[in-house]
């Protein structure tokens, strides 16, 4: 075979092959994406959808069904509740729920839970960004007289009184001989004393008379053997109502220091 006849069939070789090449690549089918992962959602299997490159069960609330919510990808039931006020009396808003709390930490930073409902904390910078009654500590506002449960290893319960009375009843004496047991279970932690009325009277009254039980309370604390010197008596007058009735607002409240 000549020169000329051998690169003639080299050129032939050549094109042949391109030819076929192109032939391949025309007739091969887009590659599809790996299992769980995607271009667009007609790459999911229904009722999946495609986001960020990946099959999942929804992207937006839209993808879910009725009641439902997308919440990480996932439809989930929707929430109850986003705030407090979106619930009924004596509970709060926790976990997208509207259900009574049982202890300070499900309130939040600063929080405090009072018979079921949560109090939230008011965020501050300076004492004039609070109440009258509340210093900003922390951050947040807060009722120096208060106290916290922090460190204390019972609960001391809540004492009532009849309607202009400052004297201890007997149906009280219970709660009271356990809250000396457990204020003796915690030594050295000391008590606020606070005492409350109705909305009856005038103020000035009532300031009176909130104290006169408080220091009922802890002169009976004091005959069953606690020192007086862990007791501090706070009058608060009518102020923060319990939102239960008047019986509920004539009380005494015993509060960890």
């Amino acid at each position: 075979m000549s020169k000329t006849q051998r690169s003639g069939a080299t050129a032939m070789t050549v094109a042949a092959f391109a030819l076929l090449l192109a032939s391949l690549l025309a007739g091969c089918p887009d590659k599809k994406p790996k299992a769980g992962s995607c271009k667009t959602t007609k790459d999911c299997k229904s009722p999946q959808v495609c986001v960020e490159n990946r099959c999942v069960q929804c992207g937006k609330d839209s993808d879910c069904k009725d009641g439902q919510q997308c919440k990480d990808f996932t439809c989930v039931a929707k929430a109850e509740c986003t705030r407090d006020d979106q619930c009924p009396v004596g509970k709060s808003c926790l976990d997208g729920v509207c259900k009574a709390c049982t202890k300070d930490a499900e309130c939040g930073e600063g929080g405090a839970c009072d018979a079921g409902a949560c109090k939230r904390a008011t965020a501050c910078t300076k004492d004039d960004d609070c109440a009258d009654d509340e210093d900003c500590v922390d951050g947040y506002c807060r009722k120096p007289w208060a106290g916290s449960s922090s460190g204390a290893t019972c609960e001391l319960e809540t004492v009532y009184f009849g309607y202009d009375e400052a004297a201890i009843g007997a149906s009280e004496r219970d709660r009271l001989d356990a809250n000396a047991a457990c204020i003796e279970k915690s030594k050295g932690k000391a008590v606020y004393v606070a005492g409350y009325t109705d909305g009856s009277g005038t103020e000035e009254y009532n300031i009176a008379l909130s104290e006169r039980r408080a220091q009922s309370v802890a002169d009976y604390l004091a005959r069953l053997g606690v020192d007086p010197a862990v007791l501090q008596v706070v009058p608060k007058g009518e102020t923060e109502p319990s939102g239960k009735g008047d019986d509920k607002d004539r009380r005494v409240e015993l509060l960890w220091k």
